[in-house]
């Protein structure tokens, strides 16, 4: 669609090259015309999954804040069929389209978003496990002593936005829902690990916050006027991803196969056991009080594996279209985003009430 300019007068392309510029990072955008997109794109992983993961296989798996780690230790599960080389801490979709690309990260927990952006980038991943997310895990945040109180309130203000990440899109359609046009407001290129700074700081009026952040922010800024604004705006996909190199490797494939039921079952754990979470993660881990660990995994979302991934696929099509829409990326089919040959692992390994 044709790039229009934003209200702050700054063309959208140079600030989609800002965006994509720091999503890239040390990679850079040159990267981009070698990538396998560029080139034809790896051949689609098509070969059978493995039975067994070969003698020998490593993965290099995404492990943000130690959570997935520690997820699998809590939860006394079997041992991985296969050698963890590296656990990173490793969260954000730019952060991890750059491991990906430097391949020293081959499987990572995500949101719908950064394979879209990847795909955008040129950068060849697939999607090999879902899990449903039914309720809003962001909200967002106001700077201090600022006075808005809805997402209506947003009209020509300085809003965090990263293309790259569920915060992205959750604000574009919370956007969409409130009946705001892109150019009604103000979109600052960020990456979500700068939010709290360009709030603190004032660079920005607004910024989505993760339900695991909200707590500490308010408590440190509430009383000087700071505010959070809920919504009904869910990112209903948490995935796991790896690129496609990864999966043409049928042993690594084999290993990926392996770890999602362990992945699923990793959640479910701490899903069902939210005290002794709240005291290892939380509170051991990230510094928070008990109260504060309780108030986020009351908000927290029951872990839902779907045996078949016609919802996500519809879910992440209405994304890659939305994003289209702003011109943030090109309009495309996002059917090529999704291994089918992982479809269903996840939900055979949990109990019926987490299969839907």
């Amino acid at each position: 669609m044709p790039v229009s300019r934003a209200t702050s007068g700054v063309d959208r392309r140079l600030f989609l090259t800002s965006l994509l510029g720091a999503a890239a990072g040390a990679v850079g955008l040159s990267g981009c015309a070698q990538s396998s997109a560029a080139t034809g794109g790896e051949a689609a992983p098509t070969a059978p999954l493995a039975a067994q993961v070969p003698a020998g296989t490593s993965l290099k798996i995404a492990s943000f804040q130690g959570q997935q780690e520690l997820q699998l230790k809590l939860a006394h599960l079997p041992d991985l069929p296969f050698k963890v080389s590296s656990w990173l801490n490793i969260g954000a979709g730019p952060d991890v389209i750059n491991a990906f690309r430097a391949k020293s990260l081959d499987l990572a927990n995500n949101a719908g978003i950064p394979p879209i952006q990847a795909h955008y980038q040129g950068f060849d991943a697939k999607i090999v496990a879902i899990n449903i997310t039914r309720r809003p895990n962001y909200v967002f945040a106001t700077k201090p002593g600022s006075d808005i109180r809805t997402v209506d309130d947003f009209r020509g203000k300085k809003l965090a936005f990263s293309q790259g990440q569920a915060q992205g899109v959750v604000l574009l359609r919370a956007l969409k829902k409130a009946g705001l046009k892109y150019d009604d407001v103000k979109l600052v290129p960020l990456t979500s690990n700068q939010f709290l700074t360009a709030l603190q700081s004032g660079q920005v009026d607004i910024a989505p916050l993760g339900n695991t952040q909200s707590p500490a922010y308010l408590k440190q800024y509430g009383s000087k006027g700071a505010r959070v604004i809920t919504t009904d705006v869910v990112d209903l996909l948490s995935l796991l991803w790896a690129p496609a190199s990864v999966l043409n490797d049928r042993a690594k494939a084999a290993a990926v196969a392996a770890f999602i039921p362990q992945w699923a079952q990793g959640l479910v754990w701490s899903y069902e056991n939210p005290d002794a979470w709240n005291e290892e993660f939380f509170v051991k881990t990230q510094n928070l009080t008990s109260d504060q660990a309780k108030s986020i995994t009351a908000l927290a979302n029951k872990p839902l594996f779907p045996p078949s991934w016609d919802e996500a696929v519809k879910w992440e099509q209405e994304t890659a279209d939305l994003l289209a829409e702003g011109g943030f990326v090109k309009r495309f089919d996002v059917a090529s985003l999704f291994d089918h040959r992982f479809e269903g692992i996840a939900a055979k390994s949990v109990a019926a009430e987490y299969r839907r």
